[in-house]
């Protein structure tokens, strides 16, 4: 340059009045963008600095004094719009248009893992041994914070946590401080373009924040994850900013206006190409071989990543295959999460306690001396159930090995094998409840001893409440353990409709309640009168109904009404619905009290919007308790067409064949299915057999294999 930036900039003033002085000024604007972020990319993502630290300073700076001089070239993808210095109000609701599913975990840490993916994968392919190895990408599983990034024409305009897999929150001013995450896409003018990927904190940034918060005698913080997710959960943008924060992209959510690669290698070398921050330490890899050895690679590097991982990742790389193989259960069936040994510590056991849950069952519970494992400090681990320790065997004063991966939640896995000082005795579980007296049962054939005494024992009262107004039920912000132990202990709430009878008076009696804390606790109650029936469902409580099912019944049954009023069978034509499930949902809504439950939370305002469902929409259900499998390539249907007829007709597809098959339709190329259908005698159908049967069972005649 022949003059320096601010030489440039104090011309640029002097004449600001001229047309020419504008336009000179809008040039070197766009040039300091272009110069700030192609440094900034150099720093953060490819850690290749070209440009000293003070040398940016000046650019920096000098881009900042034409912005203030010049508002009209202030720009959202700016280098200086990274921090905004407004604190929020709260979180907004973002709900994905794509949804942020979970993959499947392997919890076989060994090379099993890896083998028992690829034979899955392999088998749900139809691929016989002789076929050649599938191609795999490999990545790591990243201990951080799931995001939704969302482009629009190149220009970052949202972020999202992942949330519930259906609706986040809105941190796009918090991501916005993360100088890893560009502000414009390179190259991509694209309608949308959703980026998914990691939000973390590097192990030195972490123990660098933890040296600063030492020195100014402020709280340390416990491990990298928790604090990178609090950053990016933190109110005030500048405070989040503080916290240095670094991300990694993996996938993408919707996408507009862009053609794919056609594979998933392709697509992290595009996202890379983008400016987005991309793992280096992934490969395409050849079958379970490759697999094996992608895990033990890592796995031997990771004490030395700068990062904290938890495992890796394994994905089918053809993104046809992917699309293929689809979905089960809000998983896809082309992805694992392959982990590592749980990080295990010794420690004392020091007692065992009984916590009693929501549904009454008695869990013990070690009180352990407290020691630092998976990142966090353990002093309570679980002890799952009586039977189990004895199998361990463990007793009070032994030392025993404690267990945390991740965010599971810390438990025994045995003793260290050395002789007693003196004898003692086994623990037994109490004949009685801990909480209320009541006597303790255990289920015939089962493992678990329960507390008889139902909504009258307080154990099961408060956890019943704290459920029920948990995040992903019906969402009571602000009312905690300790708010709910007070109203329980106090007889002020005995049931789940005695929460929407509390008053701003009656609360602020309450211990540590101002009238503002109250008042702000009736306004989360009022907010919760309108949520969805699948929340409702799920905050219930019923045995055996998570978030999940409570989704499937929801989308099926459309009204409560036609759920509570469900036979056994009704309910088993629900998406992954087993007779244990059916049946848990029947008891609870033959019990008269259960529905009052229900009667009187919706005299006291609880609503949601209801339809019809799947089951009535789709009228007669004439393939109802048919189960069909379909093999080869159809000449017209795709395998997704087919699927969604057969189950329109209230049929069920399976993958595999047995004697509870009742028909197997088969295309070209159709393999062992149709070989193990013939050998059983089933019913083989081709294309023109579906559809004859299909319209046959429309026109209600009789279907065959009855």
């Amino acid at each position: 340059m022949s003059s320096t930036p601010h030489e440039l900039f104090s011309t640029l003033s002097a004449e600001a009045v001229s047309p020419a002085a504008v336009n000179a000024a809008a040039a070197r604007a766009a040039e300091l963008r272009d110069t700030l972020n192609h440094h900034a990319h150099l720093y953060y993502v490819l850690d290749a600095p070209a440009l000293p630290d003070a040398e940016y300073d000046k650019l920096f700076q000098e881009l900042q004094a034409l912005e203030v001089a010049h508002p009209e070239l202030l720009t959202p993808d700016s280098p200086t719009q990274r921090v905004i210095g407004q604190v929020l109000d709260g979180f907004v609701p973002v709900r994905h248009a794509v949804p942020m599913l979970s993959i499947r975990t392997e919890t076989d840490t060994e090379a099993s893992g890896a083998l028992s993916f690829d034979q899955r994968v392999r088998k749900q392919l139809e691929l016989d041994e002789a076929a050649a190895p599938v191609e795999y990408a490999a990545e790591l599983k990243f201990d951080g914070l799931a995001i939704n990034l969302r482009y629009e024409q190149g220009l970052l305009v949202q972020a999202a946590t992942r949330g519930d897999g259906e609706t986040g929150e809105d941190v796009t001013q918090n991501i916005r401080t993360v100088a890893q995450i560009p502000l414009r896409l390179r190259g991509i003018t694209a309608p949308v373009l959703e980026v998914r990927g990691e939000v973390y904190m590097r192990r030195d940034d972490f123990e660098a924040l933890n040296e600063r918060q030492r020195a100014a005698n402020e709280k340390t913080f416990v491990n990298p994850r928790n604090t990178a997710a609090g950053a990016v959960r933190q109110l005030d943008p500048a405070l989040a900013a503080q916290r240095p924060l670094s991300f990694f992209a993996y996938g993408l959510g919707e996408v507009q206006g862009w053609a794919l690669p056609p594979t998933h290698s392709g697509l992290l070398a595009a996202l890379a190409e983008m400016g987005l921050p991309v793992c280096a330490d992934r490969a395409v890899v050849q079958g379970a071989d490759g697999l094996v050895a992608f895990h033990q690679a890592i796995g031997a590097k990771r004490d030395a990543l700068p990062f904290d991982i938890d495992g890796v990742v394994y994905k089918i790389n053809s993104l046809e295959l992917q699309q293929r193989l689809g979905f089960v259960s809000r998983e896809p069936r082309w992805a694992v999460a392959h982990k590592y040994p749980a990080q295990e510590q010794l420690t004392r056991l020091n007692d065992i306690e009984i916590q009693v849950g929501r549904t009454g069952k008695l869990t013990p519970v070690a009180k352990l001396e407290p020691v630092f494992v998976g990142g966090t400090t353990v002093s309570n681990a679980t002890l799952h159930n009586v039977f189990e320790l004895r199998r361990k065997g463990v007793r009070i004063g032994d030392q025993v090995i404690v267990r945390r991966a991740g965010d599971v939640i810390p438990e025994v896995v045995g003793r260290l094998a050395q002789a007693r000082a003196s004898y003692v005795p086994n623990f037994r579980m109490p004949r009685a409840c801990p909480v209320c007296g009541s006597e303790t049962l255990r289920e015939r054939g089962g493992m678990d001893y329960r507390c008889s005494g139902g909504i009258s024992c307080p154990a099961q009262r408060k956890q019943a409440l704290l459920h029920f107004a948990s995040r992903r039920a019906v969402d009571i912000e602000g009312l905690g353990d300790k708010l709910v132990d007070q109203l329980v202990d106090a007889g002020i709430v005995l049931s789940l409709p005695g929460l929407y009878k509390l008053g701003v008076a009656k609360l602020a009696a309450l211990e540590r309640m101002a009238e503002k804390s109250a008042q702000n606790i009736v306004d989360a109650l009022e907010k919760s009168k309108r949520t969805t029936l699948a929340r409702f469902l799920f905050g219930l409580g019923i045995r055996q109904v998570g978030e999940t099912t409570a989704k499937d019944l929801a989308r099926h049954f459309g009204r409560i009404d036609a759920l509570m009023d469900a036979s056994v069978e009704q309910l088993l034509l629900v998406r992954d619905v087993g007779p244990i499930v059916a049946q848990s949902i029947h008891t609870f809504f033959a019990q008269p009290h259960n529905r009052e439950v229900v009667e009187q939370l919706r005299a006291a305002g609880l609503s949601w919007d209801e339809g019809e469902g799947a089951a009535a929409q789709a009228g007669p259900q004439p393939l109802a308790g048919k189960t069909l499998v379909l093999t080869g390539t159809l000449p017209t249907l795709s395998r997704d067409a087919a699927k969604d007829l057969i189950e329109a007709a209230g049929g069920k597809v399976s993958g595999s064949v047995s004697k509870k098959t009742h028909y197997v339709v088969a295309g070209e190329e159709a393999g062992s299915k149709l070989d193990k259908a013939r050998e059983l005698g089933v019913t083989v159908l081709d294309e023109a057999g579906l559809q004859a049967l299909l319209q046959a069972s429309q026109a209600g005649e009789p279907t065959r294999s009855d």
